[in-house]
């Protein structure tokens, strides 16, 4: 991407990142997994028992040999919408970063769709080379991450209810 040139309106549709996934739960079992902050930091494989602390209204994941990132809950309405503020990572420490948010649909045939939506990169750097390459980590992981979260929660794992 170094190379690249982008007009503004490519640069405007590259600060976000969407993603899906069918589930193959009820919604509540979803939520159970969503509505915590930072679940998706991980090695690929969502933990039952994140290294998750509260200091204050922040959320601190700590990823084993990774380091500590920081998130604060935006808004939870269960069980169908969770929103949370990336505040810093031990590669980029911001006092506001990227939206995350989740949105749970129910589906006709059974299950639900599980939508994300992770916007605001272009906050992070006034240089759209550096935070184009942040997003594109992010681009590959959400995939990741929803496929994660998808045989976490059909396994019957998700047994919490940290939104309650």
């Amino acid at each position: 991407m170094n190379d690249t040139t982008y007009t503004e309106a490519e640069l405007a549709e590259l600060d976000s990142i969407a993603r899906q996934i069918d589930i193959d739960a009820p919604a509540d079992r979803v939520w159970e997994l969503i509505a915590r902050p930072g679940w998706y930091v991980n090695d690929g494989t969502v933990e039952d028992e994140p290294d998750l602390r509260y200091e204050g209204d922040v959320a601190v994941v700590t990823e084993p040999g990774v380091g500590e990132y920081r998130f604060r809950t935006v808004r939870l309405d269960k069980p169908r919408y969770a929103a949370f503020r990336w505040l810093g990572t031990p590669f980029r420490p911001v006092s506001e970063g990227t939206l995350v948010e989740f949105w749970i649909d129910e589906r006709a045939s059974g299950g639900v769709t599980l939508r994300v939506l992770e916007s605001g990169f272009s906050t992070l750097s006034a240089d759209p080379a550096t935070w184009l390459k942040e997003r594109e980590g992010n681009d590959r992981g959400w995939t990741d991450e929803l496929a994660a979260a998808k045989a976490f929660v059909e396994s019957g794992t998700a047994h919490a209810d940290p939104g309650a």
